[in-house]
């Protein structure tokens, strides 16, 4: 390997400082990370989070924290791929993560997802519109550098790599947000796509992410932060990420664009008539070997009744993503971390673009999905309404008193309200509201 300029220690670096290890613990900083991640309570209520709300209604279709560990394969699966098949001397082989640093990072990436997926997100957006918004991937590094349950200060207090590489879009909600319709004399009026929150970090957390960017220098700090705003978006968005989260992004887009589609055809969301007149034709016009030669045995085994040839197909594609994965740099950056990326080459992104367009429009975009979403949507604008009209009264008492608290010290309560609603599942959520509106519903005996 080559010998870098740049310090790897300070990647170490957590927010708490250094602190003894324990006695015959070997493990590295990334490993202790990705043991935090997994035995926290914010990992296991992912399990209760829905991937695809309509295709709930079985054992079988993927959650949020099944999601998360096949993202955590996929990333460790391009990073040993990169590894492998470029030579050891390669100059970002010093700074490609290891296995214990990609999984932290692509099991931790969801981990701030609200209840009821995009419907929860815009929701609690629109009810915070006056103090910072909500937003998913905010939500996740607030929860690992400040909300997490291992410190009281620091949240999971992971180490500076792990920050960065979740930090899909380093800005502030200040720096990115566009302006928002006027408010709104019912719920009920919400559109989705009015309130859908920029992809941000929220300003209050204006602190931790200069200290995940304190290693850079000036000019790449000001490059990174760097947005752009098309004329028919509503929000303006960050344009770059780090080396460890270009590979995370890659094995999220994998696993939304492949496995969230074997869901769909295994539930008869997705038909062979379907995939032949919408996607085929456009998967053909696209010139490469792999797609030249295995379209139909690919339609043949995803659309058989046999399991095995299903997820012969299934592993055929996630492979030939992975597989074609290559480092490029920027030449924008100076530090390597920033200048690296992992990129697909034009045919394999025109190809799981197409995935992706194609599960938006004829999976996520459905009616049956949709008014689910709308469902939970309404749900948790009632309850945030609740709570924040009586918190102390409404509100667990352990996050009635962190209320109290943030009012005594002029904060506002609502962000608090804000964190406990984000971090209910669907099913607690559910409960909540029937406890909270429904006739005959509830008991004080309930766990709160």
């Amino acid at each position: 390997m080559t010998t870098t300029p740049y310090s790897m220690s300070t990647w170490h670096e957590r927010q708490s400082g250094p602190k003894a290890s324990r006695q015959n613990d070997y493990r590295t900083p990334y490993q202790r990370d990705r043991a935090r991640i997994i035995h926290s309570a914010a990992f296991r209520r992912l399990q209760s989070k829905t991937q695809i709300l309509a295709i709930r209604q079985n054992d079988y279709s993927r959650t949020r924290l099944t999601h998360s560990l096949e993202v955590a394969q996929i990333g460790s699966g391009i990073a040993h791929q990169l590894k492998h098949s470029n030579p050891v001397d390669a100059a970002f082989q010093d700074w490609l993560a290891d296995d214990a640093l990609i999984e932290t990072v692509c099991l931790s990436h969801d981990i701030g997802h609200p209840p009821f997926g995009h419907g929860g997100e815009v929701a609690l957006n629109y009810m915070m519109r006056s103090h910072g918004g909500f937003e998913g991937n905010a939500q996740s590094l607030r929860i690992l550098g400040k909300r997490g349950s291992y410190s009281p200060t620091f949240g999971m207090d992971v180490t500076r790599r792990t920050l960065l590489g979740i930090l899909k879009y380093p800005v502030t909600n200040n720096q990115v947000v566009g302006h928002y319709p006027a408010d709104l004399t019912s719920f009920r009026q919400l559109k989705a796509s009015d309130w859908a929150p920029p992809k941000c970090v929220y300003q209050e957390e204006q602190a931790l992410l200069d200290w995940v960017l304190t290693p850079f220098s000036a000019s790449d700090k000001q490059a990174l932060q760097e947005t752009i705003k098309t004329h028919h978006s509503r929000h303006a968005k960050a344009q770059h990420a780090s080396f460890d989260t270009s590979i995370m992004d890659l094995a999220d887009d994998i696993a939304y664009g492949v496995h969230d589609l074997e869901d769909a055809v295994v539930l008869g969301m997705v038909t062979k008539e379907t995939w032949l007149t919408h996607l085929e034709p456009e998967l053909a016009a696209i010139d490469t070997p792999f797609l030249n030669e295995n379209l139909n045995t690919l339609r043949t085994q995803l659309f058989s009744r046999q399991s095995h040839l299903r997820k012969e197909a299934i592993g055929s594609l996630v492979s030939w993503f992975i597989t074609s994965c290559q480092v490029t740099k920027k030449a924008q950056f100076e530090h390597p971390l920033l200048d690296y990326q992992v990129t697909l080459p034009i045919a394999q992104q025109q190809a799981l673009s197409l995935l992706k367009q194609f599960e938006m429009e004829h999976i996520i975009q459905r009616p049956e999905v949709q008014m689910l979403v709308y469902k939970g949507q309404q749900m948790l604008l009632e309850m945030f309404e609740a709570y924040s009209a009586d918190p102390e009264r409404l509100l667990p008492q352990d996050i009635a008193a962190e209320w109290r608290r943030n009012q005594e010290q002029g904060h506002s309560g609502l962000r608090i309200i804000c964190d406990y609603m984000a971090s209910m599942t669907d099913d607690y959520a559910s409960r909540m509201y029937n406890k909270l509106f429904v006739p005959s519903s509830g008991s004080v005996f309930d766990p709160m």
